[in-house]
């Protein structure tokens, strides 16, 4: 018996061991169809209203308008699903959401005035299916206190940049290729089936937690500080998507080659799925808030050269290079939550970190917008370069926060003491 539990313990935790707890393919395959949408709603807005207005500036408002309301309501929606069941939740939502795209798509055919599809994109972010941080939920509930937790994250992290691959380049391609409004209405029939079928798998879904364990008042993800850090770090790393979004489009379009940007955007988006791969197949002997902290220096460094481009060769180079270095950043941020945030506010702090993302996508979209019709795409590059060098001076200022508590997180009163015996031992080895 010793000697089994050893060698499981010491064998390094795969994608293939993941894969094999019981019910993990059940929500897997559903859950990506219904996140692939994802990658897709802000550059179908962005390209159908460019189209219908020919601004990017105004393409750029409704865009962020789309992702402002979406980090608004996000952790709204992450602490009613910890509260009643990712079902009660979900059900509703994707119906309210592909009726409010299905509304924004009707405004831009119609050439509603940008005030009209502004309003207009604020129920369709805010509906839009945090289905992304139920699935990370559901693996952080599955295998609490295991070793294969951070392989969850990778695993999850690459899955969201799969999305990031397919998404902007099956987008663009609907988009350009078939109609303006092809991708957005493609995103909305994708949410609505993928969502539903997401729903139905109740069996592995985490329980609601009405209120705390010990009886009181359920206390909120965002009263833990270190979640407050990592939001500013997914802040950055949210500026990153905004700002290349609208300036690969912008450059694409300078080169004479517009149909290019699914491509550029699908390779900077390649290696940070690359990445996330290498990241969840490594026994890391360093622990989280240092990878952390090492992950977004080499971001903000790879973000600074992406100005120079001026070409569309070098253009993708830079762009794989931002994406090798978000993977490790992302990707231990979600894990740190484990850590950090008791059991019954986890998918509240996972749509926090999504919520994040977003709000600094959607503010970088603004300002890069303004600034690529105002002075051109290498402007719009600049944003990315800033917003990555202010978080990393947040994190390293704040970095203490990261840490846990000496006597170990807040966790739920039914943790086992195997759980709390290897929760310990990990918080030992994340000591920086």
């Amino acid at each position: 018996m010793t000697s089994a539990v050893t060698t499981e313990s010491s064998a390094r935790p795969g994608y293939g061991q993941l894969l094999r707890t019981p019910g993990a393919l059940g929500f897997l395959l559903p859950g990506f169809a219904a996140r692939l949408p994802f990658g897709m709603l802000t550059i179908s807005i962005l390209l159908l209203v460019q189209h219908t207005t020919g601004s990017y500036a105004d393409a750029g408002i409704v865009s962020a308008v789309t992702g402002i309301s979406m980090a608004l309501c996000a952790p709204l929606m992450g602490n009613l699903t910890d509260k009643h069941g990712q079902s009660a939740v979900l059900l509703p939502v994707v119906l309210v959401h592909a009726a409010a795209v299905s509304a924004l798509v009707a405004l831009a055919l119609l050439g509603a005035p940008v005030l009209a599809l502004a309003a207009a994109a604020i129920p369709a972010g805010a509906s839009v299916p945090q289905v992304g941080p139920m699935v990370r939920a559901r693996w952080a509930a599955k295998l609490e206190g295991s070793p294969l937790l951070p392989t969850a994250a990778a695993f999850e992290s690459v899955t969201d940049e799969f999305t990031f691959v397919v998404g902007p380049v099956l987008a663009t391609a609907l988009c350009t290729g078939l109609h303006p409004s092809a991708g957005l209405i493609t995103e909305a029939t994708l949410s609505l089936l993928g969502g539903l079928l997401f729903a139905a798998q109740r069996a592995t879904q985490p329980k609601g937690h009405a209120q705390a364990a010990t009886g009181g008042k359920r206390a909120s993800a965002l009263s833990f500080p270190g979640l407050r850090v990592l939001i500013v770090a997914f802040l950055g790393i949210g500026a990153v998507f905004g700002g290349m979004q609208v300036s690969m489009a912008a450059f694409s379009s300078e080169m004479g080659n517009p149909g290019a940007n699914g491509l550029l955007y699908g390779v900077f988006a390649a290696g940070n799925m690359l990445a996330g791969i290498a990241c969840g197949a490594i026994a890391w002997k360093i622990g989280p808030r240092r990878r952390l902290l090492l992950g977004y220096i080499g971001l903000t460094a790879a973000a600074s050269l992406l100005w120079t481009a001026d070409s569309m060769v070098v253009l993708a180079a830079i762009g794989l290079l931002v994406g090798l270095c978000i993977a490790p950043a992302l990707i231990t941020g979600y894990t740190m939550i484990e850590a950090l945030i008791p059991a019954n506010a986890r998918t509240e702090a996972f749509t926090w970190l999504t919520g994040a993302v977003a709000f600094g996508q959607a503010v970088a979209v603004i300002v890069a917008g303004r600034l690529t019709d105002a002075h051109g795409s290498s402007y719009g590059f600049l944003v990315p370069a800033a917003a990555t060098a202010l978080a990393l001076v947040t994190l390293l200022s704040l970095r203490a926060r990261l840490a846990p508590k000496a006597g170990g997180r807040i966790v739920s009163s039914s943790e086992s003491p195997q759980a709390r015996e290897n929760r310990d031992r990990q918080r030992d080895l994340s000591t920086v």
